[in-house]
């Protein structure tokens, strides 16, 4: 791709983009700016990747081809008041943010921008992130491949309809966390029955793994997967009923509704 990358922001979600779109080699470094009103932690992001580093947020605003607001939902009106009226017509904005519609964005710079909505997760990091995108009708096909092109080289990405991005909030932007209480849990249990906290971890976190692949590359459905694991008055079985007798999909569902909830009304 020849194209200039701008981060404005380079929060724990912007540098998870960042590892995923160098280590895919995509672009050049050179071809990679960021801006932080912090110099100390840009200075170490800068140093860290190995790219341009900036206080300015107009530089970065003014020198991207394709611009991703890595900021927090709350200040976005200030940046984008700060930097709307140097954009480029042909500049791609990508937001970050869960609570900003492409109407919101919009009207924010004051007039017809190439817009993409956005929701990202932090495996990106580990270039499995679960990425969703919502392109405004500015954004043309060329410049939508430059976007997937970009979400691929960290993970997946699908195109999704805008009034369901709440609900992308809770099934993969907010995700994470909970599976990270389930590896954690499930290490916690493994060290109460002798395993050491460092083979626990390896244990629950490879099996997740593992659970997520079978998922993803058999196309079979999870409830056929679970049952293939439940023998005849095994050990499975009890751990499974044990589960539901504690409410364990429920807790999930009610947790993912709160999460969407609150992601609408934001």
């Amino acid at each position: 791709m020849n194209k200039k990358i701008g981060f404005i922001g380079t929060g724990n979600m912007g540098q998870a983009m960042l590892k995923g779109i160098i280590s895919s080699k995509i672009v050049p470094c050179e071809n990679i700016l960021v801006s932080d009103k912090d110099e100390v932690k840009l200075k170490e992001i800068s140093a860290k990747f190995n790219i341009v580093g900036k206080t300015s947020n107009k530089f970065v605003a003014e020198n991207s081809d394709i611009l991703i607001l890595s900021i927090k939902p709350n200040i976005y009106n200030i940046v984008i008041e700060e930097i709307k009226d140097i954009i480029k017509e042909e500049t791609i904005v990508i937001t970050l943010a869960p609570n900003l519609s492409l109407e919101n964005i919009s009207k924010m710079f004051s007039r017809e921008l190439k817009i993409v909505r956005s929701m990202p997760n932090t495996p990106a990091f580990v270039g499995a992130g679960m990425s969703a995108v919502v392109p405004n009708l500015n954004i043309t096909k060329d410049d939508l491949n430059y976007v997937l092109e970009i979400f691929n080289s960290f993970g997946k990405v699908e195109i999704v309809d805008e009034k369901i991005m709440s609900t992308v909030v809770a099934v993969s932007g907010s995700s994470p966390a909970y599976i990270f209480m389930l590896i954690e849990a499930m290490a916690d249990a493994a060290v109460s029955g002798g395993m050491t906290r460092t083979a626990a971890y390896k244990f629950a976190a490879q099996s997740v793994l593992g659970s997520a692949k079978m998922v993803l590359e058999t196309g079979l459905h999870p409830g056929i997967l679970k049952d293939m694991v439940c023998s005849p008055g095994g050990t499975t079985i009890d751990a499974v009923m044990e589960l539901e007798k504690s409410g364990f999909r429920n807790s999930i569902i009610q947790g993912m509704k709160a999460c969407e909830n609150k992601a609408k009304n934001m």
